[in-house]
């Protein structure tokens, strides 16, 4: 294959990724994920929107000096300010890309800009001649592009191109277009702009009607050559088109996609377990990272499976880097043993503090059950990321539940070092249990999401508890993991409400205007 047919792979994680309500990510773990997706392959790594926040900033700048072969980017508005904060945060990189967008749709230049068309291409050109002054590495974005006018989209790429962009992305900012919509959208733009050779056409798809992915695959076959995408689809809304679809069909399909990636595949469910840490569950159902992607259970699927593993199976677990069997620890298992079956999961980049965590509650599960799984582990390290940042820790827990009696709590927490302890009622054991929290460190947030789900199976399995919490439009996840549904549920909602302590901090000193603002 020539260079023609490689498709290069734009991640958006950290920045369209990160604006998934929920989804807010610590220094440390774009850190973490930025090596990560360094060791990926990923061609250009968006690391954020350094205009947007300090904290963006911060992260764009530490993630452009360690990255080794991705190419880091910053987004910006069609402004020179935006500009000037990601030619700062990118500068110390060899190479980086200042992407930048203005909105092109007749709805979204009247409403949300309130210019007139040849205003947008006057911004257009001064933008993007702006940006190519600090960098040879341009990328221009026209915002809502599947509901911009086709004849003044070749326009305004023309303009772009022209005045210095290096590659031009349609977004199908709100998910509205369909494969044939798209693939015409494509092909026109090849056809009718004069200067096209002259840019790499690019794909940013969203998923409101399910099509990212779908959208994306007609984009490239119609000859768009990157993809923009996210680790596990996370994204505004319903998200975006997710990176290990995209790169497993082209693998897959390579007879009917003839283009290649630099992606190492076999890192794909590593990657995405890094970024679930950090944001939340992927669902076990979800292509290629989910935890059922390849697990069959019907006994015609598993008859087949038996004879022969493609009857049922279009790509292997490892490509992915799924193993096919989970190695059993026990009580018996040291550390040492421990640490390389983190390796082997994927947690590389764990400390050692986090690891002696993790380490003692796998000996007390150890002792409470036959078995534990790679699952298993995974939660407790899992639970145990981030715990030495919280100020709020629980001491001990005793409910009493059953019927006859109004259900009750009793709860000691640590709050800020200080040992604090109450007995509370409430309308059943994880209501007492919630309003102990509240009564011990005083809060006013809103419960958006509790969800508990068995880690493994049997009796004897672990809950992991998700609850998602809201505070003046700020939202955070908390997860926990324990054999006790209970304990689970309480380290749940603290560790969300140490996140969105921790959030206070970071956006306190920064409510203006730019914490509105939103990519494309």
């Amino acid at each position: 294959m020539n260079d023609k047919e490689k498709v290069i792979i734009f991640d958006t994680t950290m920045r369209d990724g990160e604006q998934s309500p929920g989804a807010s990510m610590s220094f440390e773990e774009k850190i973490q994920i930025s090596r990560i997706f360094d060791e990926l392959g990923i061609d250009v790594i968006e690391a954020g929107f350094p205009i947007a926040s300090p904290g963006d900033f911060e992260a764009v700048t530490a993630i452009s000096k360690i990255l080794k072969n991705s190419i880091p980017c910053g987004l910006s508005r069609a402004s020179k300010k935006d500009i000037d904060a990601c030619h700062e945060a990118l500068k110390a990189a060899p190479r980086f890309r200042i992407h930048t967008f203005i909105s092109t749709s007749p709805l979204h230049m009247k409403h949300k800009l309130n210019k007139t068309p040849e205003q947008v291409l006057d911004a257009i050109k001064e933008s993007v001649t702006y940006a190519r002054n600090l960098t040879d590495d341009v990328e221009w974005s026209c915002e809502d592009g599947t509901r911009t006018d086709m004849d003044y989209m070749c326009k305004s790429v023309e303009v772009a191109i022209t005045s210095g962009a290096k590659t031009i992305n349609i977004p199908d900012t709100v998910g509205y277009t369909i494969p044939s919509e798209y693939t015409k959208i494509i092909t026109t733009l090849k056809n009718k702009v004069p200067n096209i050779d002259k840019a790499i056409l690019s794909v940013h798809c969203h998923n409101d009607l399910g099509l990212a992915v779908a959208n994306s695959l007609a984009g490239v076959s119609a000859g768009a050559r990157q993809v923009e995408c996210t680790i596990n689809g996370i994204g505004e809304r319903a998200g975006n088109a997710a990176l290990e679809e995209i790169v497993m069909a082209i693998r897959t399909r390579n007879d009917l996609m003839p283009f290649t990636t630099g992606i190492k595949t076999e890192l794909l469910s590593k990657a995405s377990k890094v970024v679930s840490n950090a944001t939340f569950p992927v669902q076990f159902n979800k292509a290629i990272v989910g935890k059922n992607a390849f697990a069959h259970e019907a006994g015609i699927h598993q008859d087949g499976m038996l004879k022969n593993r493609e009857t049922y199976e279009i790509m292997t677990p490892e490509s992915v880097g799924v193993k096919k069997t989970s190695l059993v620890m026990g009580k018996h298992s040291g550390r040492h043993a421990f640490k390389e079956k983190l390796n082997d999961l994927g947690y590389m980049d764990v400390t050692d503090d986090v690891i002696q965590t993790a380490f003692g509650k796998f000996k007390i599960l150890a002792d409470k059950k036959k078995h534990v799984y790679d699952d298993d582990i995974a939660a407790l390290v899992d639970d145990s990321m981030v715990l030495d940042k919280y100020v709020i820790n629980l001491k001990s827990l005793k409910v009493f539940a059953g019927t006859g009696e109004p259900q009750k709590a009793e709860m000691t927490l640590d709050v800020y070092g200080e040992v604090k302890s109450t007995s509370e009622k409430g309308d059943g054991p994880v209501d007492a249990i919630f309003k102990c929290i509240k009564v011990l460190y005083p809060h006013d947030v809103k419960l958006q999401l509790y969800q508990v789900h068995a880690v493994t199976e049997g009796t004897d399995a672990q809950a992991t508890v998700s609850v998602r919490i809201e505070e003046e439009g700020k939202t955070t996840v908390g997860q926990a993991a324990d054999t006790d549904t209970l304990v689970a549920s309480a380290n749940a909602y603290l560790s969300a409400l140490n996140k969105m302590i921790i959030k206070r901090k970071k956006t306190a000193p920064m409510e203006r205007e730019t914490q509105k603002v939103k990519g494309i």
